[in-house]
């Protein structure tokens, strides 16, 4: 009976685990590393030199700014530029279209990439395995210029393929205009970031998939689980961390709709739908030369950014996930 006691208070009451102590950070201990130090030179002045000096130039924000003037003699004029931004109809038109295409880009691309792992994992023959991640992987090497190209001609009214083979499935009577209509267009750019992207955002998926315990599986197998319960509860489980820090870092660039895309398949007659902010800041920071506004504009995407990268690490760090921070 003693001993039974004992052994309960014993498993009740666990010893606490003593945490390490953290090696201070010495002089000595600088010294031993200096040559990581050194090597980290080259890539720490890269940074402060692309990353941090530029913020310098976000005064011109906050001044009518004046290329010719130096940066004494220019006006200092506080907020006015972003109240410009926020009573603008152009720029909240701009900032619509950047909010839709980014959070169509992001759904889009997460799930058809996790969709695509999910089934290249299923497939035995590595010859066919192999032949499908090669064809999906080339559009990524391609430049939005060639990409952009072929979706124009695809989409073409005389010759397209996507009309000739909608009409012979009988689905439309006569083509249609893809790059006329601004409700088409918003599409358009999610299915060709899909086709460009899908194969190269599969490949972090499937180095997830690939560290698994195979003895999970087979596990899964003994329980009669079939491929797709092992799929659903055996290789969607086994990547979620991964999955989740994607999803913050996707989050984070959610304005970060895209350029070339906009800009090379966007005309006359879908510029409500084509523009987006860094259209914006280009049209009136260089055609314009309303450097001020611009910049005001360049600020309002990198606050934004920042602060949803830091939102959804938050919410993440709340649910009990994997988060960045």
């Amino acid at each position: 009976m003693d001993e039974t006691l004992e052994i309960d208070t014993v498993v009740r009451h666990p010893k606490k685990k003593k945490k390490k102590k953290k090696r201070p950070v010495t002089w000595s201990l600088i010294k031993s590393q200096n040559q990581l130090i050194w090597m980290s030179v080259p890539l720490m002045l890269y940074i402060i030199l692309f990353a941090y000096v530029p913020v310098w130039g976000w005064t011109m924000a906050f001044q009518n700014y004046k290329p010719a003037k130096s940066f004494s003699e220019q006006e200092w004029v506080g907020l006015k530029q972003f109240k410009f931004l926020f009573t603008d109809d152009n720029f909240l038109r701009v900032l619509r279209n950047t909010l839709a295409m980014g959070i169509i880009n992001l759904v889009l691309g997460f799930v058809t990439a996790i969709v695509l792992a999910l089934l290249l994992n299923e497939i035995k023959k590595v010859f066919w395995k192999r032949t499908v991640q090669t064809i999906s992987y080339l559009p990524h090497f391609l430049s939005w210029i060639i990409v952009t190209g072929i979706v124009a001609t695809s989409l073409s009214i005389n010759d397209g393929i996507v009309n000739i083979v909608l009409m012979k499935l009988h689905l439309i009577k006569e083509p249609i205009l893809w790059l006329s209509e601004g409700k088409y267009f918003w599409g358009i750019v999610g299915a060709s970031h899909v086709w460009k992207e899908v194969g190269w955002n599969t490949i972090i998926y499937l180095a997830a998939i690939a560290s698994i315990d195979p003895a999970l599986y087979e596990a899964a197998e003994i329980d009669g689980a079939n491929r797709y319960k092992k799929m659903m509860f055996v290789t969607l489980p086994g990547i979620k961390a991964t999955i989740v820090i994607l999803m913050i870092m996707s989050i984070g660039h959610v304005l970060e709709a895209g350029f070339e895309v906009q800009y090379l398949l966007g005309n006359g007659l879908v510029v409500d739908w084509a523009e987006t902010i860094d259209i914006f800041v280009l049209k009136y920071g260089l055609a314009q030369g309303n450097y001020s506004l611009a910049t005001a504009g360049g600020i309002f995407k990198t606050v934004v950014s920042v602060t949803l990268l830091l939102m959804a690490n938050g919410i993440s760090k709340r649910l009990g996930e994997e988060r960045l921070l």
